[in-house]
């Protein structure tokens, strides 16, 4: 049942840093900035949004932000917009649908079978899930005086 509720909480926390970057967008574009700073400002305060509410509300993450981790969602909202732009190339251009309609089915899709699952294998894991370190060692029940 935790799986289920961050898995509805992460994507709330995307749906409210999509409204950060689009309100942002919107309002620096009206306000007279070129677009592309605009998007920039947005993607920004967008991308710190999620970053936030991902951490602290759907993973429920307490420990420290460090330069790591913030390295890994970075990794993480790169290969989303990769791939949202394929899924939307593939949905509008190719088969024709709304591009709205496409954002909306494309990034349902993507966050089920990318985003949150890296989220939470990459960015977001529980101390008791965490990788390994490396070199592992390996424990044995020989015992080494004896051989």
């Amino acid at each position: 049942m935790s799986n289920l509720r961050e898995m509805f909480a992460a994507g709330i926390g995307g749906a409210g840093a999509t409204a950060v970057d689009m309100t942002m967008l919107v309002l620096g574009v009206h306000h007279g900035m070129p677009v592309a700073p605009a998007a920039f400002i947005g993607a920004a305060a967008g991308a710190a949004t999620g970053f936030a509410l991902n951490k602290y509300v759907a993973f429920r993450d307490r420990t420290p932000v460090t330069l790591p981790q913030l390295g890994r969602f970075g990794f993480v909202a790169v290969a989303t917009a990769l791939l949202m732009a394929l899924a939307m190339n593939i949905v509008s251009v190719d088969f024709g649908v709304p591009y709205i309609i496409a954002k909306l089915a494309c990034a349902v899709a993507v966050f089920a079978v990318w985003t949150y699952p890296a989220q939470r294998r990459l960015v977001f894991v529980r101390a008791n899930t965490a990788p390994p370190s490396w070199p592992v060692e390996v424990e044995s029940d020989v015992d080494a005086s004896a051989a």
